[in-house]
Parts: structure tokens; sequence; C-alpha cells
């Protein structure tokens, strides 16, 4: 039974939706300029830099008095509030799974965030397990925390494919770790030279039907 090392933020769960719509509530909750939206989601780079660093550049261009570690817990706490899993993405898991696949989550970030994530949209009744950074104490694209999820189901790296959507994170690691891969590109275009995705989608619907057919 072959694996599916899959990404979570923005490949099995839509990340960016939910960051707006909590930053669009949260902006107009202090009173900042709607046109501000622009300004948090640059900052937030799509969710790679750090949560403690973003809320230290919202506590500064706003001169707020919250402690950064309240607006880090609200950061995490309104993304998983808005984030829900698509039907079409569980039946694509479920399918992969009755096809032989076994899907496994591969994450980088918090563990009381992506874990709260997988649990709470009900994620994970359609995979076997997950690996969150954190926990692992490594992280994509390290090619350890590919073996460790490997290691967490008991099934060899061997015939497995990795889908997610970061250039560097998803596609580097498999690369390193020599597994092929899919990107999903979200309407960017393909600009490292150092390595390649084997395929490119736009969903992970369509990133697992081209694995199933590969």
């Amino acid at each position: 039974m072959p694996l599916l090392l899959l990404d979570l933020d923005n490949t099995l769960l839509d990340r960016a939706g939910p960051f707006r719509t909590w930053a669009e509530r949260f902006l107009d909750g202090i009173g900042a300029p709607p046109a501000d939206i622009e300004w948090l989601l640059s900052i937030d780079a799509d969710g790679l830099t750090d949560r403690w660093d973003v809320a230290d550049a919202i506590r500064d261009r706003y001169r707020l008095r919250i402690p950064s570690i309240d607006l880090v817990e609200e950061l995490h706490d309104g993304v998983v509030e808005f984030t829900r899993l698509d039907p079409l993405v569980a039946c694509a898991l479920r399918i992969a799974d009755d096809a032989g696949w076994m899907p496994v989550v591969v994450s980088n970030g918090a563990v009381r965030q992506q874990d709260t994530k997988i649990r709470r949209t009900g994620l994970d009744r359609y995979v076997a397990d997950w690996v969150i950074s954190e926990e692992a104490g490594v992280s994509k694209p390290n090619p350890r925390i590919f073996a460790l999820a490997a290691q967490r189901v008991r099934m060899p790296l061997r015939g497995a494919w990795v889908i997610g959507d970061g250039p560097e994170a998803d596609i580097g690691g498999a690369t390193a770790v020599g597994l092929p891969s899919i990107w999903l590109h979200r309407g960017r275009r393909w600009t490292d030279s150092r390595f390649a995705p084997t395929v490119t989608v736009d969903t992970v619907i369509a990133a697992v039907a081209a694995v199933m057919g590969a």
C-alpha cells in the first residue's frame, strides 16, 4: 500500500481564505482602514512568517497594548475558527484509500493549531495519521520528516508521492528524499531552477487523480 504524503495548509485545507476572513474582521475590530488587509496579507506571507513576528508587526503598526502572546493566540484561534474541510477533498481521500493508497499529512507548523484543524474539520477521519514539524523536531524540506511519516504508519517510503503547494517545503522536500511530487500551483508559475515537480495541477482533487492515474 503506497503512501500519499500530503501537505495541510492550502493543500488539504484552505488557509488563505480563513486567514483573510479573520484578518478583515480583526482589522475592522481595531478600527483599521479596510485597505490595510493587503499589508497584513503581505506580512503573513501565506503563513510563512512566524506568528510572533506577525503579532509584533501588528502591535507596532497600530500601537496596540495587547500582549504579543494574546495576539499569537488570536492568530491561531481565528484561522482555526474559519477553516472547513471541502467535501470534495474528503471524497478524493476516500477514493484514494479505497484504491489502496494511504494518505498521511506532513505539515510544518505548531502542533496546537495544526492538530486542532485536522480534528475539528473532521480531516482525521480521512487520513491514516499526521506528522507536524513542531512535534517531530524537524520540518520540511528536511527528508527526515517524510521518513518519520512513513515510520508513523509503519510503511516504506518506496512508491510514495508528495503533494503540496510549497515549492521549497513540499517539492524541494520530495526531491531531497527521491520521491515524485505534485505541485498545487494556486495560480502561480514555477520559477525554481534547482528542481521541479513531477506533475503540476490546480487542486488536491486533481493531484489525487493524477497519482492514481500515473
